[in-house]
């Protein structure tokens, strides 16, 4: 008997959990912070940087103002438009085969992801997870409309719903504090995963922590009987 999985639906975080885009950032946020007169950030200080959305970010670790960080944000995307979104990119080993045996269990995925939309959509193509996916969320192109992760959890929940397709036991799958929050006020569990950018209480609150891809295999697919 093929596999099945405990979930109706899986719900991805994207960078730190599908992909490890860190090198494009790093690039495009040195170049950001030098153009504003800011010391480059260290490939140690990323942790603060991804998986937050970039507008709280350049607020909260640099002290902008809303304006400023706005402006800043402008600036770092402007970057991305040019140097290519999916440039330096990659997806974290065995997660491209997860996804995809999932999709041939018959579970649902969508992306649920602090990333503007269109970058979600040119990363799933580009590395081919596109067609295993039922919806791609992700946060609003000017990154304040639709930002914070409760709304991207809900509006990802949303879409599969407007499809048809059952989410009463949907599962999110993230790498930072944002993830668990976001479930939580959306009744959703959520399983971290360690191989993304996080502190190690970051995981508080999840339903479970995994280390590996073979673990998090084992609590999304299982053998049937």
């Amino acid at each position: 008997m093929p596999p099945r999985s405990p979930w109706s639906c899986i719900l991805w975080d994207v960078d730190g959990t599908l992909v490890d885009a860190s090198d494009g950032i790093l690039q495009r946020l040195t170049r950001t912070l030098d153009h504003f007169g800011h010391p480059e950030p260290t490939r140690a200080e990323l942790v603060h940087w991804i998986g937050p959305p970039m507008h709280e970010s350049f607020q909260k670790n640099l002290g902008m103002s809303p304006d400023q960080a706005a402006e800043a944000v402008t600036y770092f995307r402007a970057l991305g438009d040019v140097d290519g979104h999916t440039g330096g990119a990659r997806t974290y080993p065995g997660m491209v085969e997860l996804v995809a045996d999932l999709a041939a269990a018959g579970v649902a995925q969508a992306t649920a992801s602090s990333k503007p939309e269109p970058q979600v959509v040119a990363l799933m193509e580009h590395f081919g997870l596109a067609p295993h996916l039922q919806a791609t969320a992700g946060a609003s192109a000017d990154e304040q409309t639709m930002a914070a992760k409760s709304d991207i959890v809900a509006e990802a929940l949303r879409r599969l719903d407007a499809l048809g397709l059952n989410t009463d036991r949907a599962v999110l799958v993230g790498d930072r504090h944002h993830d668990v929050e976001g479930g939580r006020d959306n009744d959703v569990p959520v399983i971290f995963v360690r191989w993304g950018f996080s502190w190690p209480h970051e995981s508080e609150g999840a339903q479970a922590v995994v280390d590996t891809v073979d673990q998090l295999r084992a609590l999304l697919l299982v053998d049937a009987d």
